[in-house]
Formats: structure tokens, C-alpha cells, sequence
């Protein structure tokens, strides 16, 4: 299996690690780094002097989070600190009334479960539903007549199962039920079009498989769904008139501006550009299929260790960049540490070891990454054997 590895040079990472944990935090590339760096010696050297050249940093960043969730207008763009911020600007800003309903899946990250478990005390039901057998049939069976909205991660995070939200979209079209997509472990890795899925509302932190660093997010918010949120916070920035600021009479931003009230975070923001400037140039199509090779030869790979199961799904309108593993006899928490220690940078979720690659992981990474579990294996059935 022929691996594109034209990106390494952006990656110049310790060659004693294995980095798989995009799915977590990743690592920047060269050109983030370099951004960062730049503004910081700027910053220490003539201050805010070029502000608006910031200011036009901020403008260029929505224009390629517009082109990567392929969103109607920039003016359907915020910037947010996180998808969790942006997931409770919705669950605050809706008017709710006891007896409403909400769905999310049983297998979400808490991050899409707090934030509607938390309106409890305004009479607000949230319904887990279960993701086996047949994942959009279930939530779609699920709905009512009291279900106000359907919350569902494009990906869930454990074992990496992907959703099809087009299908889930158009029936919560048929049904008048708003649409939330939490997109972190979709966005970066994956193409993801909010008109073709048709939801309401998709957020997504930058600092996992957009490349980012923490503290800066997007939040598209659909014009027909704007008005619906009641505001929770406000500030110079979410303003119509932003920028006068001997005015008395003000107004919310008629665009999704009206959620970021306050100064933006325009060293996150240099980094993040940099970042996306990456994915757009390799195009996200050659992103997720070059992904999707890199998961397809882990699953090769893994399939042929004794005792090792695949714990995600493989189907090709399943899998993402997750890969999530268990290993028969194994303690899987000593496991996951003991790879800590020989340098493969991963996680344990969803009931396994969870191996997240991006685009630009070579064929040695995984090799080698692969190799080190072998020998931990090995030395456990020794181990075992010995006793």
C-alpha cells in the first residue's frame, strides 16, 4: 500500500516517538510553529503596531474554516475558545420547555452530554441512544414528538465509529427537529459539507485533526437557527457596529459574530491559519483518503498479532482515523502505559487502545509503533508463561 509522504518535511518530529494521537492533541507542523514564532517576536518588538494586519489574519482564518466545512458565508462563522463552549451556546440560548426532548447517542464524549444533561432542572429529557446495528435508524426511531433537537458527534471518539449525518440531517428536516453535529474528530481528518448534511449547528476544536493549538475553535451556526439562540454573553466584539466605540445604542452582530463577545485570541489564531493553510493546500480529499490507508494498513497490521481485536469498525463508510484495539490477557490500562514509555503516543478510550494517525504518518511510524506493541505482547505471554 503506496503511502504520500510529501508532508513529512511539515512534521519534524523526535524520531523516537510514534505519534497516534491525533484524535487527542496534535502535534503542529513546521509552518504553525514558524507562525507562532514570528508573531511572538513581533509582539515583543513594536507590540500591536500592525493590528490590522491581525485583524486581517482573523478575516483570513474564517474565509478557510467557510471552505472547509464548505458553510454558506464567513457570516456563518464563529470563532469560540471550544466545541464545549460552542455546544452550551446552544443548549443556553434555546428557549426550552419542560417535557422537551433531546437525543444524543450512548457512546458520547462529555463534552456532548454535560452541556444537555445540565438543563435538567428546566424540565429537559436527554435521551442516550444506542449506537449497535443500525446507528441512524435507531436515533431516527427514537424521535417523538416532544424531540426538540438531535445532538450526535460526525465520529464518535472511542472506537471511531463514523455517522452518516446527510441521512440524520434530512430526517430531522422532516421532522422540525434541530440538527447539532459536534465535528471535532470529523473536521481535519475528513471532508464535511454542513449544506449536504443540513444541520443547524457544527462545532469543532482546532487543536486535533485540524493541527491547531488549544483554545481556538469555529462554530457554524445556520442563518435560520441565528435568532433561535438567546445570547449569554456580550462584549465589545459581538456588536454591529464593532470597532465604534463612543456609540450608546447598540445591537448584536447580525452574523454568527454575536457569539464571541470579547478581544480574540490572535496568537491561537496565526497558528491555526498556518495550519489549515496545510489541509487546504493537500486538499481534504487526499487528506481523508491518505488517512483512510494509514488506518487500513494499521488494521493489516494489528490483525496479524495474536490476540488482538479490533474494537472499531472497518467498514469503508465506518471507519475514520481512529482504530481502537484490545489485546486477549492483557491489562489494558498497563498496556496503554507501557507504550507511553516505549514512545507511541496514543490513548485508551472506548474499551481499548485507540491509535488516531493523520495524513502525513509514514509506513516506519506505523511499523515501528506496530513492532513495539509486538514486543510488550511477547513479554506479557512470557511473563504469564513463567508463572
Amino acid at each position: 500500500m503506496a503511502l504520500n509522504n510529501s508532508w513529512q518535511s511539515e512534521f519534524p518530529q523526535d524520531p523516537a516517538i510514534c505519534y497516534l494521537n491525533h484524535a487527542a492533541v496534535a502535534p503542529w507542523p513546521k509552518r504553525a510553529a514558524e507562525a507562532v514564532s514570528a508573531f511572538a517576536k513581533e509582539n515583543m518588538l513594536q507590540g500591536a503596531r500592525d493590528y490590522p494586519r491581525w485583524s486581517r489574519t482573523e478575516k483570513h482564518l474564517r474565509e478557510q474554516l467557510t471552505a472547509l466545512l464548505n458553510a454558506p458565508t464567513t457570516e456563518d462563522i464563529a470563532l469560540v475558545k471550544n466545541t464545549s463552549e460552542a455546544l452550551s451556546f446552544v443548549a443556553q440560548g434555546l428557549t426550552w420547555q419542560p417535557g422537551d426532548e433531546i437525543l444524543i447517542s450512548d457512546q458520547e464524549f462529555p463534552s456532548n452530554r454535560i452541556p444537555w444533561e445540565a438543563l435538567r432542572d428546566q424540565g429537559v429529557k436527554v435521551r442516550p441512544v444506542s449506537l449497535d446495528s443500525q446507528p441512524e435508524q435507531n436515533l431516527i426511531n427514537a424521535m417523538t414528538e416532544r424531540t426538540r433537537l438531535l445532538s450526535i458527534s460526525s465520529v464518535q471518539y472511542g472506537t471511531g465509529l463514523r455517522i452518516d449525518l446527510p441521512q440524520l440531517g434530512a430526517a430531522c428536516r422532516e421532522r422540525g427537529v434541530l440538527f447539532c453535529v459536534d465535528a471535532i474528530q470529523t473536521l481535519g481528518a475528513q471532508p464535511l459539507d454542513v449544506q449536504h448534511v443540513d444541520c443547524d449547528f457544527a462545532m469543532a476544536d482546532g487543536h486535533k485533526w485540524l493541527l491547531g493549538p488549544e483554545g481556538l475553535g469555529v462554530f457554524y451556526c445556520h442563518a435560520r437557527a441565528r435568532e433561535q439562540l438567546k445570547l449569554t454573553q456580550h462584549g465589545w466584539h459581538m456588536v454591529e457596529a464593532m470597532g465604534d466605540y463612543d456609540r450608546h445604542d447598540w445591537r448584536p452582530a447580525s452574523s454568527a459574530r454575536r457569539f464571541e463577545p470579547g478581544s480574540p485570541n490572535t496568537l491561537a489564531q496565526q497558528a491555526l491559519s498556518a495550519s489549515l493553510s496545510l489541509l487546504l493546500e493537500a486538499g481534504m480529499e487526499t487528506v481523508a483518503a491518505e488517512l483512510d490507508k494509514r488506518i487500513c494498513l494499521l488494521a493489516e497490521l494489528l490483525t496479524a498479532l495474536p490476540g488482538v481485536t479490533l474494537l472499531s469498525d472497518l467498514a469503508a463508510h465506518r471507519r475514520s482515523g481512529i482504530i481502537t484495539f484490545s489485546a486477549k490477557g492483557v491489562a489494558l490500562r498497563s498496556l496503554h502505559r507501557q507504550l507511553m514509555d516505549q514512545g507511541v503516543i496514543c490513548a485508551l478510550r472506548g474499551g481499548g487502545i485507540r491509535w488516531s494517525p493523520h495524513f502525513y504518518t509514514d509506513r516506519a511510524t506505523l511499523a515501528l509503533a506496530v513492532s513495539r506493541l509486538r514486543d510488550l505482547l511477547e513479554a506479557t505471554d512470557d511473563n504469564n508463561a513463567s508463572r
